[in-house]
């Protein structure tokens, strides 16, 4: 009796939408269209994540997205072109297709791609029509040589060379593929998210986890594994929905405005969107906030949970006839500001790396609605004491490599991290951010 009350209770509950409301539906629309006037400059290099949002999306543009797939194609081409053996790959390489973990450690071995390549993976299948199939079969030989040169030491003590989160998106483009996965590379995972390896720098890092539970998901819905180990993802899945549920903030988002669309996308992908207070109140704060999403990459991220759909529907989806009624937006320069700002720009490195700690401390003047960027170019000009950095150009922006000659280097999982005062990250890049006056800004070299 008492379980039909809370099935009858459960039926008249009003059910909320998993996409934007109605009256939302405009600014997403434009949100849309500003991506694709950001996809159709050919001065940005293409990314797979960009073509997934738009594949994504309730309204097209079919033509601006087959010529954004064409760029995409290229791009991957000229390194996946060629099998492993032609590349040279496997020379001096245990199998990676056995149970072997052993990595390769020669400095001049390439990077492990393996968040970018599962990207394009997604993204092809995404497309209408789906692309041949053999030069499928090469990239997901590629990733799955990736899931095993990214990995470091055993499968209780290891970790990717590259991060969980990668290594996360790795599994999931796999299975959307229907492609089986070996169980050790799922156990990793799951022995990460058992043992909290997740997280880093004593905080939460929201984004992995959701691309993990989506992962533990595609594999237990599309049925590659056996029931046992199915039964292991499905409780891994159900603790980190409830972790997220539980560490929801007061504003409404799940970490912050920027992991918070990952998060959102577990909701969807386990058919929760609907009945879960939490993703409610997630959407409410997004669309407060739709202002924060500037960038092709932030935009990306936002806008599938926007139309209410996961990377998951990537595996259901069928071509059909699709609105081809998105015209693109121009992305319009920001306003002019009259005036200057100062900042105080702080550099911190810990020890015993260096005894000294802080490293570089002093204002910077720089035009008011300059970009944090721009406040280190300033700095550059003033000295003395003289301040130097270096960035690298990647899909998603300049990324800061190296300041005061310290370099950031991914194989001993080191990051510069921006901090505004006292202590708060900034979940925007180098170009994106834009300081106010008198904030004090923090460049910490850190681990991860």
């Amino acid at each position: 009796m008492w379980l039909l009350l809370v099935l009858l209770q459960a039926a008249v509950l009003p059910a909320q939408l998993c996409e934007a409301p109605g009256e939302a539906a405009a600014a997403v629309r434009e949100l849309s269209a500003r991506l694709l006037g950001l996809a159709g400059d050919p001065a940005r290099d293409p990314d797979p994540s960009v073509y997934l949002a738009l594949r994504l999306a309730g309204d097209h543009d079919l033509r601006e997205e087959e010529r954004y797939l064409a760029r995409l194609r290229d791009a991957f081409q000229r390194r996946y072109g060629r099998s492993l053996q032609a590349a040279g790959q496997l020379h001096g390489h245990p199998q990676w297709d056995t149970a072997s973990t052993e990595h390769n450690t020669n400095a001049e071995a390439e990077w492990p791609e393996t968040g970018r390549l599962a990207l394009y993976l997604l993204g092809l299948r995404a497309t209408c029509p789906l692309p041949e199939p053999g030069p499928q079969r090469l990239l997901v030989t590629w990733l799955k040589y990736y899931l095993e040169e990214d990995w470091a030491g055993s499968r209780r003590h290891g970790q990717p060379l590259t991060s969980y989160y990668q290594y996360s998106l790795g599994v999931l483009a796999l299975c959307v593929h229907r492609k089986r996965v070996r169980e050790e590379v799922i156990h990793r995972l799951l022995a990460a998210e058992h043992h909290g390896r997740f997280r880093h720098t004593g905080s939460s890092t929201v984004d992995t986890e959701a691309v993990a539970a989506l992962a533990f998901t595609c594999l237990e819905r599309e049925r590659l594994v056996g029931s046992r180990l199915a039964a292991e993802l499905q409780a891994a899945r159900r603790r980190l929905r409830r972790r997220m549920v539980e560490a929801q903030d007061p504003d409404g988002f799940f970490g912050n405005v920027y992991s918070t669309p990952w998060a959102m996308q577990v909701f969807i992908a386990t058919n929760a969107c609907r009945t879960q207070p939490a993703y409610g109140r997630a959407m409410a704060a997004l669309l407060e906030n739709l202002d924060a999403f500037t960038t092709a990459a932030t935009m990306a991220q936002v806008l599938p949970v926007l139309h209410g759909r996961s990377y998951l529907d990537i595996a259901s989806m069928r071509c059909q006839e699709e609105p081809d009624t998105l015209t693109p937006v121009s992305a319009e320069p920001p306003a002019e500001m009259l005036g200057n700002m100062t900042v105080r720009l702080v550099v911190e490195c810990p020890e015993p790396r260096c005894p000294q700690h802080r490293l570089y401390d002093r204002t910077v003047s720089a035009p008011s609605g300059a970009s944090l960027l721009d406040v280190l170019r300033a700095a550059a000009m003033q000295g003395p004491p003289d301040f130097t950095f270096v960035t690298q150009d990647t899909s998603q922006g300049p990324f800061l490599s190296r300041v005061l000659g310290m370099e950031a280097r991914q194989q001993q999982r080191s990051y510069w991290q921006l901090l505004t005062a006292p202590g708060t990250s900034l979940q925007m890049g180098v170009a994106d951010y834009r300081p106010h006056d008198g904030e004090t800004l923090i460049l910490r070299l850190s681990e991860w």
